[in-house]
């Protein structure tokens, strides 16, 4: 049997479960607790979160592509019908760069808004960036090959996903580590336990990022060019434009969306390969196992771990009486660990044919950056390994506090 780790307390028979998502011993290895949960409830109330979470994959799956299901409820019912507090004043800037938010939205505004952004997203747009990826990458070890060692966030992972979809956007390089300041802020916002400090940086970062965002819609307006913003203020859908507070809000969901969550998942990768023992030369040998490489990888240590979806209705599932309103949280990281679809779960086999990871979601708010994301880290990954032959980790990496995403604080590498 599936032992228990200490910092989680399971009661199989009320599906009760006590979880301190703040523990080291959680968030610096949540694999552990998963793997108890899938044994004893994959199903499960979280008494901390107040609220139903979903591991198994099949009921993840499902849940993320079920229309009785959306990311916002406001739409169907009042906050004074739903119980739900009125929104907070010290979070109004947060709360109106997420208004319009491709990832919070519904049909038809999410239609609308993903309609015009998707066709940038795509496969064959997003692989005319391979030259650029490249050339980035290799420019920036060759700042730190001679030294022999490197803190990899900071002097990689960090710089080439926020380059890459600022380019993609039309936001100046330069930009960058300012970018990197204000994203942390913001989806600080996101972490469970988050704290009223949390909460007043978010704010302060998402008014300085919209009032910026503005600045360069407006030099857009006057003078397009050929990126994303200048696409998106001057195409029209079915005869209507992204009004302003639209253009913001999707500018930095894209900014935030492409690339937090790539930085954690490189930092992720590497580690996970270097943990397995495996020889980098054969995981990398030709582009067909670099793939399976990379979506190992993403399936065992997963950059987001939480998407969470409201009841829009009264609705069932496994046994779980729900009311409208109701919010539940799906677990993508553990659904793709669930020993019922993947053999072995918790051991990185790159070799493994047995379906899709969800670490991307699935329906209509499936990640739009996915094809983006995936060709960074099938460029830079085997690039890294070739380049600096006898790669290691020269200390135990530091785990990140930001649960529900899932990335190292450094990664200090020798070779």
């Amino acid at each position: 049997m599936t032992q228990v780790p200490d910092c989680l307390q399971i009661d199989p028979a009320s599906r009760m479960v006590s979880l301190d998502a703040r523990d080291p011993a959680f968030y610096g290895d949540p694999n552990r607790v998963y793997a108890a949960l899938h044994a004893h409830c994959p199903t499960f109330y979280w008494k901390e979160q107040k609220q139903w979470f979903f591991c198994g994959y099949d009921h993840v799956n499902a849940l993320l592509r079920d229309r009785r299901f959306g990311r916002q409820v406001l739409h169907i019912a009042s906050r004074e019908e739903l119980g739900m507090a009125e929104p907070q004043a010290h979070t109004a800037h947060f709360d109106l760069a997420e208004r319009h938010s491709l990832l919070e939205i519904e049909p038809p505004e999410h239609t609308r808004l993903r309609t015009l952004v998707n066709r940038a997203f795509v496969s064959r747009h997003v692989e005319k960036m391979s030259g650029e990826i490249k050339m980035l990458a290799n420019h920036l070890i060759d700042g730190f090959e001679k030294d022999g060692k490197t803190e990899l966030l900071s002097s990689f992972a960090d710089i080439i996903p926020v380059t890459m979809i600022a380019r993609m956007i039309g936001i100046p390089d330069a930009m960058g580590p300012q970018l990197l300041r204000w994203s942390h802020d913001y989806v600080g916002m996101y972490m469970f336990k988050r704290s009223r400090a949390d909460e007043d940086a978010a704010d302060r970062s998402a008014k300085a990022f919209a009032d910026y965002v503005k600045t360069v819609i407006a030099e857009r307006r006057a003078a397009p060019r050929d990126d994303l913003l200048s696409h998106m203020i001057h195409t029209e859908h079915k005869g209507q434009f992204l009004t302003e507070d639209e253009l913001v809000s999707t500018t930095v969901v894209l900014l935030n969306a492409g690339h937090e969550a790539t930085v954690h998942q490189i930092g992720n990768s590497v580690r996970v390969i270097l943990e397995s023992g495996l020889d980098p030369q054969a995981l990398f040998a030709d582009p067909g196992r670099t793939e399976r490489a990379v979506e190992e990888s993403l399936r065992i240590c997963a950059p987001v771990h939480i998407f969470q979806r409201y009841a829009l209705e009264d609705v069932e599932v496994d046994g779980v009486r729900l009311k409208r309103g109701d919010k539940v949280s799906l677990i993508l990281a553990a659904a793709n660990l669930d020993p019922q679809k993947f053999s072995e779960p918790l051991t990185f086999k790159p070799s493994r044919d047995e379906g899709a990871n969800l670490s991307f979601g699935a329906g209509i708010h499936f990640c739009i950056g996915a094809p983006l994301a995936r060709l960074e880290l099938n460029i830079v990954l085997p690039l890294l390994f070739r380049r600096l032959p006898g790669l290691r980790m020269a200390a135990q990496p530091k785990v990140k506090d930001v649960y529900h995403f899932h990335g190292l604080e450094r990664l200090d590498l020798a070779w």
